[in-house]
């Protein structure tokens, strides 16, 4: 649910938010003590989104790569890359995200976690763009639905898909761009060498045809 309401800066205040996901009492009281409490609060009144749009749909369809955190039942984190080509991490609903969980080197510590503690959390990050996405959730696998896991396996994708990770949405917030290093795919890198490199080999081929001919 949208914004219920979350402490706010003063005390006895029993308000709750879609951020108090992140923002627990302890966070809040650091916020006080460092005095970022009063615009923060102010951001949960804004309210946390807790449902896909259109624009954190069309951005997670872009990605080709993001982070996957979990943790023990006694709280100790683990944090898993999942890649693949982009739309690998697909939305199913305006609340529920799934992919395709490619066979790796099969620690399954993930897995393990989920069986304990379903509470995940994803972490988006476009560097072309400088803008990342946070995502905080509860995740679990889907090992016996053969259907469900072809259609969220990428077509023509070199991988063996072993199971789904469907991923429940709580909130979801975006960062600002601050300290965010600007890198190049190099997919997106490779198309503009090559027409650089065709460029040069023609106007090579001129200066040269133009030396013949003196």
């Amino acid at each position: 649910m949208e914004s219920q309401n979350a402490a706010g800066p003063e005390a006895g205040d029993k308000k709750t938010y879609a951020s108090d996901v992140a923002f627990t009492p302890s966070v809040k009281a650091v916020q006080a003590r460092k005095g970022s409490r009063a615009a923060y609060h102010k951001a949960e009144e804004r309210g946390w989104r807790t449902t896909v749009t259109e624009d954190l749909a069309a951005f997670i369809a872009a990605q080709t790569s993001f982070l996957l955190a979990t943790a023990t039942a006694d709280g100790q984190p683990y944090i898993q890359h999942r890649g693949g080509p982009p739309g690998f991490l697909h939305v199913l609903d305006e609340r529920t995200l799934a992919f395709a969980d490619f066979t790796g080197n099969r620690q399954y510590i993930t897995a393990g976690n989920l069986a304990e503690n379903p509470k995940a959390y994803l972490f988006l990050i476009d560097y072309l763009n400088r803008r990342r996405i946070k995502i905080w959730g509860t995740a679990r696998l889907i090992e016996d639905d053969p259907a469900l896991l072809q259609s969220l396996m990428p077509k023509d994708y070199a991988a063996r898909p072993e199971q789904v990770i469907v991923f429940t949405i709580a909130a979801w917030d975006s960062n600002c761009p601050q300290h965010i290093p600007q890198k190049l795919d190099i997919a997106d890198v490779i198309p503009v060498v090559a027409e650089r490199d065709r460029r040069i080999a023609e106007l090579e081929a001129q200066v040269a045809r133009l030396k013949a001919g003196r």
